[in-house]
């Protein structure tokens, strides 16, 4: 019989810590007690996947080698390694075991009984509450934290600024950047004038070889200018974000331009979110 197992964690802060190479000391340790023997390839991990997706590098890894059958049983220490859907989870075990791989689990065993079933599936019901309700947690007290303004709505900076690495959320790390404040400035200058075009100014950019802030030689027009276009003096103090929207944007104070928003162009103002 082939013998494999499955290690997973939610977060790289977990892989980091070693939670997974815990999983793994117990299961080997079980494993030795038994005296069984694991396959050639036995250890199916994914590092830093959440249970609450099917999409999973390590468990079709393992989906595959049942399907091949190359193990024909699976080891995990509790169903929330699995799964944390109890659907999912439902999904998962009636596909192994109907390829013929026995799942078994460390820390709550379960055989063929309805009752072992049935408390399976309370577990995994619970499993999923507790998922929602962490979640929940954790969003409201991020709309907390953006609405006070002691959290940055976005983990990477627009153009012009830097922030703290080890904090890179604190609106107390952010600082200017002075050799892209000075581009932006001139970037400015240079769409006062009356031929000037945002393609222009993106043309310009590049010549310079100026990075975006995601590390792109290419600048878009439409999106980046946007955020050029509100720090045209680069301020440093944030106005608390708003939140709950499908992606937050950042907030700033705006000083008064010299050139009114509304003589903007049209196209312009409408990507900036200037009326």
């Amino acid at each position: 019989m082939s013998l494999a197992i499955y290690v997973r964690v939610s977060t790289q802060r977990q892989a980091q810590t070693q939670t997974i190479e815990q999983q793994l000391e117990r299961l080997q340790a079980h494993i030795r007690n038994q005296g069984w023997e694991l396959a050639v390839d036995p250890v199916f991990r994914d590092d830093g996947y959440s249970g609450a997706s099917l999409n999973r590098p390590g468990l079709d890894r393992l989906r595959d080698a049942v399907r091949a059958a190359e193990v024909d049983r699976v080891l995990i220490t509790d169903p929330d390694r699995l799964a944390r859907n109890y659907i999912h989870q439902m999904v998962l075990l009636e596909e192994l075991e109907r390829r013929g791989c026995q799942v078994l689990f460390l820390d709550r065993p379960m055989g063929q009984d309805p009752h072992d079933h049935l408390l399976l599936q309370i577990r995994g019901a619970v499993a999923e509450y507790e998922r929602t309700l962490i979640a929940e947690q954790m969003r409201r007290g991020r709309q907390t934290k953006l609405r006070a303004g002691s959290l940055l709505p976005w983990t990477r900076p627009p153009y012009g600024y830097r922030v703290d690495p080890d904090r890179p959320r604190d609106p107390a790390g952010v600082r200017v950047e002075p050799a892209e404040a000075a581009v932006i400035q001139e970037l400015f200058a240079r769409y006062d004038e009356p031929s000037a075009s945002l393609f222009a100014l993106a043309r310009h950019l590049q010549s310079l070889g100026a990075l975006t802030p995601h590390g792109q030689s290419r600048w878009n027009p439409g999106r980046r200018f946007a955020a050029c276009y509100a720090t045209r003096s680069i301020p440093a103090k944030w106005t608390p974000a708003a939140s709950g929207r499908g992606r937050p944007r950042f907030a700033i104070r705006r000083p008064v331009r010299s050139v009114a928003p509304s003589a903007a162009p049209s196209r312009f103002r409408r990507r900036s979110g200037f009326r």
